[in-house]
């Protein structure tokens, strides 16, 4: 059974009443040619290696009064000896070293004179009075050790501290560097325990190139740096001298040890040991910090809510769940956001000097682009994940998808799931029964291996927040989605202070100063080149298309309902694409005409058996649909020849001529096993500690060369600079040897972490003068 096409789609420009419009030329479309402008947010992965008498985290938890009252309630008897052995167990550093997220110490004492006021100036409560007092928490960022003050800092600080230390040390290199390095610095900011890294420098396409090259260069090129400065601050602080040797990678999903942490310890604790003090890229500090806390707050209690969803759901029908933790890891999950702003949106928005048109069209937009988001999933980036049988309890893997998915579309992907997943016995799909010992008995004794994940990072984080009947989050309303989170609230699913939670979020004038999009849809890039490239472009084109649909009056948004139903039935096949399954089911009748056009050229399709009214779809056929609708609609974007190769290039990967982004990053970390190339045949625990080590030294790696790659040519543009202040620090800096040649000597030095402190000083001053120079080049984004 194929679902029929209404005719008003087949003649989109029908849908709406009156006359056709008029056609459009390229120059005014939002997202052709020069008008994009791109920005990337980065979230990283950080660690501390070293012993447990010299790293931070494992110090603060000793010598912390909860872990003290935890030592005398087992004295006393008071509490089970096993839940301080636990801990211990955590703390004990003789099979691993490896402490995420931890903090770092040195002694302040090390830091240049422009480094320590930089210090001084961010612990300022307000940092936008010069006569403000210091933060309340000032003094937990300083400690006494053998006699002398010392610093501890949260790494996304770090990043920062180091490079206004390589800005103090060099006096004569210092006039044509400080303004630029302090406006980077801007930039070095941070999640709630990662940090958060920013484009030091838009960028955006041509005429006729697409933007994706240069958002990949700059973003590889920022990555080196970070690098840089990380090995400046090991040697230059003397953290490695002091037992800490810092790591800051890219990798999606929690630490496994910090999700064991997490049972061990209270909600409170955690977010003492974790969320971030904020130190950079906010006035005042402190609100912020408080503002991580509430999202670790809001979001940990909505994970217990999921509860009483999967109840109302019929996926739990007893009383026997694993409760979740009242302390969620959630939020330590790293992933990667690409805004795309319009020169032309923005300046709209301006000459109306309103915003209602800017938020109808916005809304209308992100439907429409919701409904492209399998293109990405797996394809561009990914999240490998084992789930072993004895974790597979519908609480624990559906993560927040009780809240984003309707009841319906919940209970159908959970049935689906349990058959995917290498739980069968005798022809029945099992779940785990509760008590640990045991499910781990059973699955060795029937061979029940769970199941693996391509994407678990977009089921374990709040992707989507669900609309409610009342109150739909893209209806086109202004005000929409404040209601929205009050009424979410009052559910216990979300908080009203917090930003909003989508996939894909508008960036409006009045807000960011700018009109545009940011895709949140990102988890880990297997290279920051190529694949990097292909992401950005393929999201230029979906949003052009979408905006091009709007603009000429082709969709609005009568054509995509906003009752929830409606938005569960498009965000299903996104999530199930993240979990790997094959099919799922939408109704023969959807009133979502986009879906239906699309359905319209989705090859495999049936009428279901077991749910009346539904078609069972292919995600792979799905996603070939979308691919074909890009194709033949782009030409009305002006995008032109420019399209084929990025569309070309997803054709080969949905079509098995290509490996997805799952498939390579699987690859590699079980080449890194010796295992077989199956996931599923490798135990979960050990392929999830694969993964980690994978991404924090071997992808670690690839991603610095595909930085380094792109210095030889900024080194050989350098070189061709007349600008007499940067041509002066220039020849300082590389004692009058090309960039060029000094980019590719110190860069494998670097990339073996051989590379010295001047070295690295030099290097790092280099990559400052690259970025003044991009800077003078950028596109405004409006």
């Amino acid at each position: 059974m194929t679902v029929p096409l209404p005719l008003a789609v087949l003649h989109p420009r029908a849908l709406l009443p009156g006359a056709a419009p008029a056609p459009l030329t390229t120059d005014a479309l939002p997202f052709v040619g020069e008008d994009v402008t791109v920005g990337v947010e980065n979230e990283f992965q950080v660690a501390i290696e070293g012993r447990r008498d010299r790293v931070d985290l494992p110090l603060t938890i000793s010598g912390s009064r909860y872990y003290q009252n935890l030592v005398l309630r087992a004295r006393r008897g008071d509490l089970p000896p096993a839940a301080l052995a636990d801990l211990d167990e955590f703390l004990d550093d003789r099979t691993n070293r490896i402490w995420e997220n931890s903090w770092v110490r040195f002694p302040r004492s090390l830091l240049s004179a422009y480094a320590a006021a930089t210090l001084a100036a961010d612990l300022r409560a307000d940092k936008s009075r010069a006569n403000s007092p210091l933060r309340a928490d000032a003094g937990q960022l300083h400690l006494r050790h053998r006699g002398e003050v010392w610093l501890r800092l949260p790494v996304s600080y770090l990043l920062k501290l180091s490079l206004a230390e390589a800005l103090g040390r060099d006096a004569g290199a210092l006039a044509p560097l400080r303004h630029t390095g302090e406006r980077m610095m801007r930039h070095l900011i941070c999640d709630n325990c990662s940090p958060e890294v920013t484009s030091f420098v838009l960028t955006g396409g041509g005429t006729t190139t697409l933007p994706g090259r240069a958002a990949a260069a700059e973003t590889s090129r920022q990555f080196f740096l970070l690098q840089l400065l990380v090995q400046f601050a090991n040697q230059a602080f003397a953290l490695t001298d002091h037992g800490q040797t810092c790591h800051l990678y890219l990798a999606p999903n929690p630490p496994a040890r910090q999700k064991r942490l997490n049972d061990l310890i209270s909600d409170q604790f955690y977010r003492e040991l974790f969320c971030n003090p904020c130190l950079s890229g906010w006035d005042r500090g402190e609100e912020k910090k408080a503002y991580m806390a509430l999202c670790h707050q809001a979001l940990s209690r909505s994970q217990l809510h999921t509860i009483a969803r999967l109840r109302e759901a019929g996926i739990i029908v007893n009383n026997l769940v694993v409760l979740p933790n009242t302390s969620s890891t959630s939020l330590a999950n790293n992933g990667t956001h690409i805004t795309l702003g319009s020169r032309l949106l923005t300046r709209r928005v301006r000459e109306a000097g309103h915003d209602r048109t800017e938020k109808h069209q916005g809304d209308l937009v992100i439907k429409i682009v919701e409904h492209f988001l399998p293109l990405f999933v797996t394809t561009c980036t990914a999240a490998p994940f084992r789930v072993a049988f004895d974790e597979f309890h519908p609480e624990k893997v559906l993560g927040y998808l009780p809240h984003e998915l309707e009841a319906s579309h919940l209970r159908m992907l959970w049935r689906r799931w349990k058959k995917k997943a290498a739980n069968r016995c005798c022809g029945h799909s099992l779940t785990p029964l509760g008590p640990p010992w045991l499910d781990r008995l059973l699955g060795r004794v029937l061979g029940l291996r769970g199941d693996y994940l391509p994407d678990v990072r977009l089921l374990d984080y709040l992707v989507a927040l669900p609309g409610v009947d009342r109150s739909p989050a893209l209806d086109g309303r202004v005000g929409n989605q404040e209601r929205l989170k009050r009424d979410l609230f009052e559910m216990g699913v979300f908080d009203h202070r917090m930003a909003i939670y989508l996939p894909c979020r508008m960036r409006d004038v009045a807000h960011y100063g700018f009109s545009g999009f940011e895709g949140r849809f990102y988890s880990l890039f297997p290279d920051l080149g190529e694949t990097f490239a292909q992401a950005v472009n393929l999201q230029t084109l979906v949003c052009a298309l979408a905006c091009a649909w709007v603009q000429n009056g082709r969709i609005d948004h009568s054509h995509i309902p906003d009752d929830p139903h409606t938005e569960s039935e498009r965000r299903q096949i996104f999530f199930a694409a993240a979990i790997g399954l094959p099919t799922v089911f939408v109704r023969a009748d959807t009133p979502n005409r986009l879906l239906r056009r699309i359905l319209g050229l989705v090859e495999h399709q049936r009428p279901s058996r077991r749910y009346r009214g539904m078609v069972r779809i292919e995600i792979a056929s799905y996603r070939r649909a979308c691919l074909a609708l890009l194709r033949g609609e782009i030409s009305i974007t002006g995008w032109g020849t420019a399209a084929d190769e990025p569309l070309d290039r997803l054709g080969a990967i949905l079509g098995g001529g290509a490996p997805t982004a799952a498939e390579r990053l699987s690859t590699a970390i079980l080449q890194a096993t010796g295992r077989p190339v199956n996931p599923m045949r490798t135990e979960a625990r050990t392929f999830n500690q694969a993964a980690e080590h994978f991404y924090r030294t071997t992808l670690c790696g690839r991603h610095m060369a595909n930085g380094l790659a792109t210095l030889p040519d900024d080194g050989a543009e350098l070189d061709r600079c007349s600008d007499p202040a940067i041509s002066g620090a220039r020849d300082q800096l590389t004692g009058g040897v090309p960039v060029a040649l000094f980019v590719r000597m110190t860069g494998r030095r670097v990339l073996a972490g051989e590379a010295t402190v001047e070295e690295l000083h030099a290097f790092i001053l280099l990559c400052v003068l690259i970025v003044r120079m991009r800077l003078a080049d950028q596109p405004t984004a409006g």
